[in-house]
């Protein structure tokens, strides 16, 4: 798979979709009632934009169009964190944390969190 960046809506459609793929358009234009102001033909610009992207795929063979997610979601958040990191911190896990630490934007829980992690991490490396 290429890179694929998403915007925030796109985002929020491809949330819809790797939820509970299949959907069609009137199920998604009922997801976002209350949180967005999007009607139908929005809805149907953005999905006809992730379609010419790869990362939705239609089925058109029935009564209603159903549209399903077609890339993994793992694999656009790891493309995206690491294209925020390089964008923002010149691709250093450890300038974020220390930006996030500076700024005591991490709970007690995020730093106990991160420790398990790191040390999993350790104990891997360790191992080999």
């Amino acid at each position: 798979m290429g890179e694929i960046h998403l915007s925030n809506g796109e985002w929020k459609l491809m949330s819809f979709l790797w939820e509970s793929s299949p959907l069609t358009i009137k199920e998604m234009v009922k997801l976002c009632e209350g949180d967005t102001d999007w009607n139908k033909n929005t809805i149907f610009i953005m999905l006809k934009r992730l379609k010419e992207k790869g990362a939705v795929s239609i089925d058109t063979s029935g009564k209603s169009q159903l549209y399903s997610a077609c890339i993994d979601k793992d694999s656009v958040v790891m493309e995206e964190t690491k294209n925020f990191l390089k964008k923002v911190y010149d691709g250093s896990v450890g300038m974020m944390v220390a930006s996030m630490a500076g700024q005591k934007a991490l709970s007690r829980e995020d730093i106990d969190e991160l420790y398990g992690f790191l040390r999993t991490l350790r104990e891997g490396k360790e191992e080999k």
